[in-house]
């Protein structure tokens, strides 16, 4: 079941009335339905599945606890160990399994050894499965550290663990934001409700009207770039850029929509990345609950910058590394991971990681500065660059892509495999821009508007556009369920 599905409008339909006008009153039973509605969503995919979330959740849920009642540090240690080994151990057979086992046969065939891959098996990777598994280790980790206490209540952390709008993509919630609102009585605000709707509508509107559109391009450039000049190949990894980022920040919003819906507030994990001055404020915009993850759980653990230099560049190196196979089993991702590390170690040798961490480009002016410009142009094309590792299939394929724009220069004017003409999408983008930069300042609130009739206006184009824009032959899924 997908957010742009009508089984799941129908579904989320139901739930909610369910949870408002059955069971309003009894916080048990708002969380027992819940947690059986995100188990039914999940299941959708693959019911076999179920299992491995009820596993992980059993396994956080008693080494929270285990933690807690001990007070010998190594003994804690040891259980906080046991969720480290069990859900890094889940993720790893499932995702990375054949990765390895290829990867150790090519190592060998470089020698002259000719090993015969019948260690590969055909593992199905479970939707989400990147994302459950953080949250519950999370969970652990903050127990450890004595953030927080564990709570004795398995169904409040059943809860927590599946709920549904942000199980299969995220956010990766921290148990001291999500749990604590599961754990305590939530009451109906209509404010809430139609703020949800709202960041519904503008997920579902980047998802349908500039993903799903730009994919078919995105798809036929980055297949046959041996056969495309260098215009089109740059063309191809921009509208890239643009596919994921509202791919993956309409499924974003969509999901922490359907969650106000239930009197739940999630944490914003996009804000408005492509308006960043530098890597590191990138990086602070760009899935910021994977960012925060890495931050709070790898790279303070590590040392973080209160080291020298050198370890400091090494910490940097190692959570990009990690952040890049976090995204999936394939050496591409690994060169993007370090991509970025790259390109963010003079942004850190100067000094100037978090200087943009509270404020957004033009704050107090209506237009950017010509400085602020160069340096999002210039961010930008970094990000872009970075992302034909990104979206490629294989290292050899990136790399033949990159030598060809630089190799061959000529120029050719590209035509859509859709029939549309292409200045509608070049005017799709710069409008889409604009707009986002008019509401920079708030994530959460994409159509705060004062005037009714410019609201009333904006609405009636955006649902024209996504009846326009939808097309049943595009594959309608998300891109960072493959994760």
């Amino acid at each position: 079941m997908i957010f742009n599905s009508l089984e799941f409008f129908i579904f989320l339909f139901i739930v909610y009335f369910l949870y408002w006008f059955v069971f309003k009153r009894n916080l048990k039973a708002q969380n027992i339905l819940i947690l059986v509605a995100s188990y039914v969503f999940y299941g959708w995919w693959d019911w076999r599945f179920l299992s491995l979330i009820l596993l992980s959740t059993i396994v956080d849920y008693l080494v929270a606890i285990q933690i807690d009642n001990n007070t010998q540090q190594s003994t804690r240690k040891r259980w906080l160990w046991v969720s480290v080994v069990f859900n890094i151990g889940l993720l790893g057979f499932f995702k990375y399994y054949n990765f390895f086992v290829d990867s150790w046969i090519d190592m060998f065939s470089m020698f002259g050894y000719n090993i015969q891959s019948t260690w590969t098996l055909k593992v199905i990777l479970p939707v989400g499965i990147s994302f459950y598994t953080f949250q519950t280790m999370s969970y652990s980790f903050d127990v450890y550290y004595k953030k927080l206490k564990p709570t004795t209540d398995f169904l409040s952390f059943a809860t927590f663990v599946s709920f549904f709008p942000q199980l299969v993509a995220g956010p990766i919630e921290r148990a001291s934001n999500l749990l604590s609102q599961i754990l305590n009585k939530r009451t109906f605000s209509y404010e809430q409700s139609v703020g949800g709707i709202k960041l519904i509508l503008w997920g579902l509107f980047k998802k349908i009207v500039i993903a799903d559109a730009l994919a078919p391009m995105v798809d036929d450039i980055f297949a046959n770039y041996a056969n495309y000049p260098a215009s089109t190949l740059v063309l191809g990894v921009t509208m890239f850029s643009f596919q994921v980022y509202g791919d993956f920040s309409g499924y974003s919003d969509i999901a922490i929509g359907t969650a106000k819906l239930f009197g739940v507030e999630l944490m914003s994990n996009f804000k408005f990345p492509n308006f960043s001055r530098n890597v590191a404020e990138y990086w602070q915009r760009w899935h910021v609950s994977l960012s925060t993850w890495f931050r709070h759980y790898v790279y303070i653990p590590l040392g973080g910058s209160k080291v020298s230099k050198w370890i400091a560049i090494r910490n940097i190196c190692i959570v990009f590394l990690v952040s890049g196979f976090w995204h999936g089993a394939n050496w591409t991702f690994i060169f993007w991971g370090g991509f970025h590390a790259l390109a963010f170690i003079p942004v850190f040798l100067m000094g100037r990681n978090a200087i943009y961490k509270n404020s957004v480009v033009g704050e107090n002016t209506i237009l950017p500065s010509l400085t602020e410009v160069g340096q999002m142009v210039l961010t930008f094309s970094i990000v872009t660059f970075s992302r034909i590792f990104f979206r490629s299939n294989s290292i050899t394929d990136a790399f033949g892509y990159i030598n060809r724009i630089f190799t061959d220069l000529s120029y050719g004017t590209y035509n859509n495999p859709m029939g549309y003409r292409m200045i509608d999408y070049y005017i799709l983008i710069i409008l889409f821009i604009v707009y986002e930069y008019m509401i920079r300042k708030d994530e959460r609130s994409p159509f705060k508007f004062k005037h009714k009739v410019v609201r009333f206006v904006i609405y009636t184009i955006i649902i024209l556009s996504m009846l326009l824009f939808y097309d049943s032959s595009v594959d309608r899924s998300f891109i960072y369920f493959q994760f």
